[in-house]
């Protein structure tokens, strides 16, 4: 089963170990996908969108989640 809770700018930057900020500014310079879904003009991803994201980012090779 698909997981279709939807994740902020805060649940990626924990999945990814970095801070809040540092997600904004992936999406302001357009290296975030686009998301699944806004809600009162605020972003959410679904985790398998950001998943797949995680795993072609560059300098990404042989890293776990």
């Amino acid at each position: 089963m698909t997981d279709r809770r939807l994740w902020s700018y805060k649940e990626i930057a924990a999945h990814i170990r970095v801070q809040p900020d540092t997600v904004r500014s992936y999406r302001k310079h357009g290296l975030l996908p686009a998301p699944d879904h806004v809600e009162d003009g605020k972003p959410y991803w679904y985790p398998d969108t950001i998943r797949i994201w995680v795993s072609r980012r560059p300098g990404n090779k042989g890293r776990k989640e």
